[in-house]
């Protein structure tokens, strides 16, 4: 005979004290410890990736909550956290708004090869599993993607009736933090400015500039675009003299920084 660790309405008292504790939280170390709580019993996760705004604009703000060193919202590496969560997002509608667990291969390909700078990026790279799930806000039109990462694998049981009873109230309890300094810039009212617009850059050199943001290979953007990785060099030496840099690191940090605060 098996064995259950807890009886049915004693994990279903242990639910409703998490969803009534998520109502009270309001700073984002609270947050963090409710997260890093009994949630761990029915999410497992290191980091929590936490995306809001319009995706297809690429206007996304975001935030990270985990314990690991170098996970922070706004650390170094952290700029390409939206484009991360834009493929998240892709993945996500592609499987129909339902949650979903990200094979190992196609989180470490998005990744890419190259990390940028600090130690953000590089604890990416030890995670094993990530399940995304999302919530479509209609009166705001917008999407709201999570994405729990895990140093091991999340069991497959993650994506059913627990994730469906809890994220409402990870989603409420986001709403209720208050915003980071950075995101309170963000969120004033201008109009964004757009890459090419800012720098002269062109159409291809935009889109090759948003694969480097991931820390791809000349010879991996060439193959996702169907060039050469001789190509994509020469676009990297017109942006590099349209941006006035000299490195992909300095080349992300200012077109992130532009097209983030307009």
């Amino acid at each position: 005979m098996e064995f259950q660790s807890t009886r049915p309405d004693e994990d279903s008292a242990r639910l409703l004290k998490l969803i009534c504790e998520s109502v009270s939280i309001e700073r984002h170390i609270d947050l963090l410890r409710w997260l890093q709580g009994e949630v761990q019993r029915y999410l497992p996760h290191d980091v929590l990736l936490a995306g809001w705004g319009d995706f297809e604009q690429g206007s996304v703000q975001h935030d990270i909550l985990s314990e690991l060193p170098g996970m922070r919202s706004y650390g170094i590496g952290a700029e390409s956290m939206p484009f991360l969560l834009g493929k998240f997002h892709d993945r996500w509608t592609a499987a129909e708004r339902r949650p979903l667990l990200l094979p190992f291969r196609e989180f470490e390909y998005l990744l890419g090869s190259n990390s940028l700078p600090g130690s953000l990026c590089g604890t990416l790279r030890t995670m094993r599993s990530v399940l995304i799930c999302g919530l479509g806000d209609e009166r705001g039109g917008f999407d709201c993607v999570y994405a729990l990462m895990h140093r091991e694998e999340i069991p497959g049981a993650c994506t059913g009736n627990t994730l469906n009873v809890l994220l409402p109230h990870i989603d409420t309890a986001l709403r209720q933090v208050k915003h980071l300094p950075q995101q309170s810039r963000r969120l004033a009212p201008t109009q964004p400015v757009a890459p090419e617009d800012a720098f002269g850059l062109s159409e291809r050199e935009a889109e090759i500039m948003a694969w480097v943001a991931m820390g791809k290979t000349n010879s991996e953007i060439g193959t996702i675009l169907n060039i050469s990785g001789f190509t994509v060099k020469n676009h990297m030496q017109r942006i590099f003299r349209k941006l006035n840099v000299y490195s992909r690191a300095q080349a992300v940090s200012k077109v992130v920084s532009v097209a983030a605060d307009g």
